[in-house]
C-alpha cells in the first residue's frame, strides 16, 4: 500500500505541476513583482540611502543588514582612499564621542579611546591629509549654534571651495538631550526649549548641507534598570519625543533632497536590540556603535568607491555603447517577430532531436519542441531579449532590493537535507545498468549543483569543511568534462567542425549574451572559460596524430599505449603551465586572476576523468565488468573489498577536509588528493547492482541544465555579481528564497531550450555554409572586442 501511494501521489505531482506551467507561473510572478515594486519605488519616496540610515536588522550577533540594500565593510585603506583631503566632525556628548572613536578606527585601527571627557578631540591621518574633530556639545544651545554660524561664514567667504573643505566640513552632527533631560529633571518645559533651538539652527545646517554632508543621529534608547541614580530620569519615552522633535524640524523646512540634513535612525534601531548589553545602561556596547560608524562610512564612501558588495547609497551607472546596441537588436528582433505573426506567417515545425554537446548523445523534445529555421531562430532571440530585460531588472537597475549572505549551519545544512530527501522520493529504475550512464551523470550533475548553489546563497564558504567537500563537487564537475568528452571521441571518432562548434556554442552563449547585458568581461564567468578551455585541450589530445579511437585500437593493442603517452604529455603540460607562472606568465594572469586559480586548483581533474574513462571502456571491452541489471560490477570478493576501501578513503578525506584550519594550505593539496574521494564516490555507487539501477529522476532534471543553473544565478538568485541576494519579497527571507528560487529555476530550463534551439540554426552541418557562420561569428566577436577595448581607454 505504501508503494502504491507512493507512486501515485509522484504521478499526481508530475500531472499537476509541469514545466510548462511552472513558467507561466513564474512569469507572471516577475510582471507582478515589478509592479509592486516599482509602485513601492514610485510611492515610497525612499532610495538605498534612505534604507541604509533609517532600517536595518542583525543577522547573527553583530552583524547589521540594512533594508533592501548591501553594506560593504570598510577597510583602513578604502576608507583613507574615500575621505582623503577631508575634515569630518561629530557634535555631541559621550555616546558621540563612542560613535567618534568606532568611526576614526575604521581609518586608524590602532587608535586607541584616550581622549579627555568632556572636551574636544582632533585625531588627524597626515598620510589621506584627513581630519577627524570631536566637538563636545551637550545640549543644543547658543554655543553650538555659534559653532555652525562660523562654519557657515567660512563657506561664504573668498577661501577657495577645497580649502574650506580642509578647514571645516561637518561631516557627522548630532546633539545628545539626555543631558537637558537629567539638569531639568525631564520638564515639557526641556522639551519645548529643546525643539525650539534646533529650530534656530535648522537654517544653518541646511546652509552647511548644501557644501558637505550633515546627519543628525537620533538618540539611541537606554536600558533603564541599569541606570544609576543620576540617570533615572533618563526614560526611553522622553528620548523618544525628543527624537519626535528632531525629526519634525528637520524635514520640516523647505529643503530638497540633494540638500537635506539626513537623519541616522539605523543606530538607534540596532541599539533597540543590543541596549540590554550596556554596562552602565546608557553608553552602547562596542559591536552596537560599529553599526552607526560603519553606517555613516558606506552612507559617504559608496558613492565615491562603489564597491559591488556596497549597493546602499551607490548610484547606478548608465548603459554603455554594447548595452544599448544589445537593447537594440532584441527590440528589433521582437518587433518583427510580432509583424510576422500579425501577417499569419506562422509555421509549426517538427521538432527536432536536440545534440546533447556534453555526451553526443540525442535528445527527445519532451519537455518543448524545439524549432529551426530563420521564424524559430527569430522566436528564440525574442525569448531570450525578454530574459535578458529580466537579469538586466534584477542586477543593473534599481528596481529590485538586494541583501548580504550570512553563513549559519542551518541556512546551509537545512536546505540541503530537504533537496536530498526530494531526490530520494522521485528514485526511478534506470534505462540502462552501465556505470556512470546518462541518467547515472545527470544525477550527479544535478546534486552537485543543487548543493553548490546552497553554498552560494548561504554564504558557506566562511564554514572551511563545507567549503573543502565543496571544492571537490566543482573537481568532480571537471572529472566528468574529462571522462564525458574522452568517451565521445573514443567510442565516435568524431573530430569534425560540427560537433566542435555545437559543443562551443552550447558552453559559451549565454556567458557571450550576459558579458553584453550585463557589461563583465568573459573571465568573469569563469567556470565557462575553464570547461571551455579543458575541452579544447581534450581535442586538441586526441585530434592531433596519431588519432587514436577504439576501432583503431581493437585491431592492434600497442595503440592503447598511445593513447596513454598522450596523457602523459598532457600531464607533463599541465606542469609546466603551473610551475612556470610565477616568471613566464605573470603580466597575462593579473588579468584572469579568478580563472587561474581556478585552473590551479583543479588542475588535474580532467586528466583523472580521461584516465578513468580510458581505464574503463577497456575493462568494458575486455568484457572484465558485470554490468547487467542487479548484477555487482566485480566479484563478490572484490566487490567487497573495493567497496571497504572506498567507504574508508571517502571518510578519510572527509575527516581531513573537516580539520582544515586554513584554506590556502588545504588548497595547495586538493589537486592531489580530490580524486581520492571522486573515485571512492563512483565506486560505492556503481559496485552494487542494485544502486547502480537505480537514479533519482529529480536530481538528473537538474543535472540536465546544470550549466544555466550555474550562470545564472549569478545575476538572477544571487546580487551585485554573486556578492549577495536578490530580493523579490522584502520582509520575510524564507518566502522570497522560495519565490526566487521557483523563478530562477524556471529561466534556466528556458534559456536551455532557447540555446539548443540556437544551436540547430546557428550551427549547421553543411561546411561551407558553417564556415561562413564561424567567420560571421569572428567578425562579430572583434567588434565587440574592438568596442569594449575602446570604452576602456576612455
Amino acid at each position: 500500500m505504501a508503494v502504491l501511494a507512493y507512486s501515485l501521489g509522484k504521478r499526481e505531482i508530475n500531472h499537476y505541476f509541469s514545466i510548462k506551467n511552472a513558467k507561466l507561473l513564474s512569469a507572471v510572478a516577475v510582471l507582478l513583482l515589478a509592479v509592486l515594486h516599482s509602485i513601492a519605488r514610485y510611492y515610497g519616496g525612499e532610495d538605498s540611502c534612505g534604507w541604509l540610515l533609517s532600517s536595518g536588522r542583525f543577522l547573527g550577533e553583530n552583524v547589521w543588514q540594512p533594508y533592501g540594500c548591501m553594506m560593504h565593510k570598510y577597510k583602513s585603506s578604502e576608507a583613507k582612499t574615500c575621505l582623503e583631503r577631508k575634515r569630518v566632525a561629530f557634535m555631541g556628548d559621550s555616546r558621540i564621542r563612542q560613535l567618534f572613536y568606532s568611526y576614526v578606527k575604521i581609518i586608524n585601527p590602532e587608535v586607541r579611546e584616550d581622549g579627555n571627557k568632556h572636551e574636544n578631540i582632533h585625531i588627524e591621518d597626515k598620510s589621506a591629509s584627513l581630519n577627524v574633530d570631536f566637538l563636545w556639545y551637550a545640549e543644543v544651545n547658543n554655543s553650538m549654534k555659534e559653532r555652525f554660524i562660523c562654519c557657515c561664514k567660512l563657506y561664504t567667504s573668498t577661501i577657495p571651495f577645497t580649502d574650506v573643505a580642509l578647514q571645516c566640513c561637518i561631516g557627522d552632527v548630532t546633539a545628545f538631550p539626555q543631558w537637558s533631560i537629567k539638569l531639568n529633571s525631564g520638564s515639557i518645559e526641556t522639551l519645548h526649549q529643546y525643539k525650539a533651538n534646533l529650530s534656530s539652527i535648522a537654517h544653518l545646517m541646511e546652509k552647511l548641507a548644501q557644501e558637505s554632508e550633515v546627519y543628525w543621529v537620533l538618540q539611541d534608547p537606554v536600558y533603564e534598570e541599569k541606570l544609576s541614580d543620576s540617570r533615572k530620569m533618563i526614560t526611553n519615552e522622553q528620548l523618544e519625543h525628543y527624537n519626535e522633535a528632531a525629526v519634525d524640524v528637520l524635514n520640516g523646512s523647505k529643503r530638497t533632497s540633494t540638500t537635506r540634513v539626513k537623519v541616522l535612525g539605523a543606530a538607534r534601531q540596532a541599539a533597540l536590540e543590543t541596549i540590554s548589553e550596556s554596562p552602565d545602561g546608557l553608553h552602547l556596547p562596542e559591536g552596537t556603535r560599529d553599526v552607526g560608524a560603519m553606517v555613516l562610512m558606506n552612507a559617504v564612501c559608496n558613492k565615491v568607491l562603489k564597491p559591488i558588495d556596497g549597493s546602499c547609497c551607490q548610484p547606478l551607472p548608465p548603459p554603455n555603447l554594447l548595452q544599448k546596441l544589445t537593447a537594440c537588436i532584441f527590440l528589433v528582433a521582437v518587433v518583427v517577430f510580432l509583424v510576422i505573426r500579425l501577417l499569419g506567417r506562422n509555421r509549426h515545425p517538427k521538432g527536432k532531436p536536440v545534440s546533447d554537446v556534453e555526451s553526443g548523445a540525442e535528445k527527445k523534445p519532451a519537455l518543448a519542441t524545439s524549432v529551426a529555421g530563420p521564424k524559430g531562430a527569430l522566436q528564440a532571440v525574442c525569448k531570450m531579449g525578454l530574459i535578458m530585460a529580466y537579469f538586466y531588472l534584477c542586477d543593473r537597475a534599481d528596481l529590485f532590493m538586494k541583501e548580504q549572505k550570512f553563513y549559519t549551519h542551518s541556512t546551509f545544512f537545512i536546505p540541503l537535507i530537504y533537496i536530498f530527501v526530494l531526490g530520494i522520493f522521485y528514485s526511478e529504475n534506470s534505462k540502462e545498468s552501465k556505470l556512470l550512464n546518462r541518467e547515472q551523470t545527470d544525477e550527479w550533475k544535478g546534486w552537485m549543483q543543487l548543493v553548490i548553489l546552497i553554498y552560494h546563497i548561504s554564504g558557506a564558504s566562511a564554514f572551511i569543511p563545507v567549503y573543502m567537500h565543496v571544492r571537490v563537487l566543482v573537481a568532480a564537475y571537471l572529472f566528468q568534462t574529462g571522462y564525458g568528452h574522452f568517451s565521445f571521441f573514443w567510442l565516435k571518432g568524431d573530430f569534425g567542425l560540427y560537433r566542435v562548434c555545437q559543443v562551443l556554442f552550447r558552453l559559451n552563449f549565454l556567458v557571450i549574451v550576459l558579458c553584453l547585458v550585463m557589461d563583465r568581461p568573459y573571465q568573469f564567468y569563469y567556470f565557462v572559460p575553464l570547461v571551455t578551455f579543458w575541452f579544447v585541450v581534450i581535442y586538441s589530445i586526441l585530434a592531433i596524430w596519431p588519432q587514436i579511437v577504439q576501432k583503431k585500437a581493437n585491431g592492434s593493442g600497442i595503440w592503447h599505449l598511445g593513447v596513454l603517452v598522450k596523457l602523459a604529455c598532457l600531464l607533463l603540460l599541465i606542469c609546466c603551465f603551473a610551475y612556470s607562472q610565477v616568471t613566464t606568465h605573470r603580466d597575462l594572469l593579473t588579468l584572469i586572476h579568478e580563472w587561474w586559480f581556478r585552473w590551479k586548483l583543479d588542475r588535474f581533474a580532467v586528466i583523472y576523468g580521461m584516465l578513468f574513462a580510458f581505464v574503463y571502456l577497456v575493462l568494458q571491452k575486455c568484457q572484465v565488468l558485470s554490468e547487467g541489471k542487479g548484477e555487482a560490477l566485480f566479484s563478490n570478493r572484490i566487490s567487497n573489498c573495493l567497496l571497504f576501501v572506498s567507504v574508508v578513503s571517502f571518510l578519510t578525506y572527509s575527516i581531513w577536509a573537516s580539520s582544515c584550519k586554513n584554506k590556502t594550505e588545504c588548497n595547495e593539496f586538493h589537486p592531489y588528493v580530490s580524486v581520492v574521494q571522486i573515485l571512492a564516490f563512483i565506486l560505492i555507487r556503481n559496485i552494487p547492482g542494485y544502486i547502480r539501477s537505480l537514479y533519482s529522476s529529480f536530481f538528473a532534471w537538474f543535472g540536465k541544465i546544470s550549466l544555466e543553473l550555474f550562470i545564472c544565478q549569478y545575476h538572477i538568485w544571487l546580487a551585485a555579481d554573486t556578492k549577495g541576494i536578490l530580493v523579490l519579497v522584502p520582509g520575510n527571507p524564507m518566502l522570497n528564497v522560495i519565490v526566487s528560487t521557483f523563478i530562477f529555476v524556471c529561466v534556466a530550463h528556458e534559456i536551455s531550450q532557447v540555446t539548443n534551439d540556437l544551436a540547430q540554426v546557428a550551427i549547421p552541418k553543411e561546411s561551407p555554409a558553417l564556415l561562413r557562420r564561424i567567420l560571421g561569428m569572428a567578425i562579430f566577436l572583434g567588434a565587440v572586442l574592438l568596442l569594449s577595448t575602446q570604452q576602456t581607454g576612455h
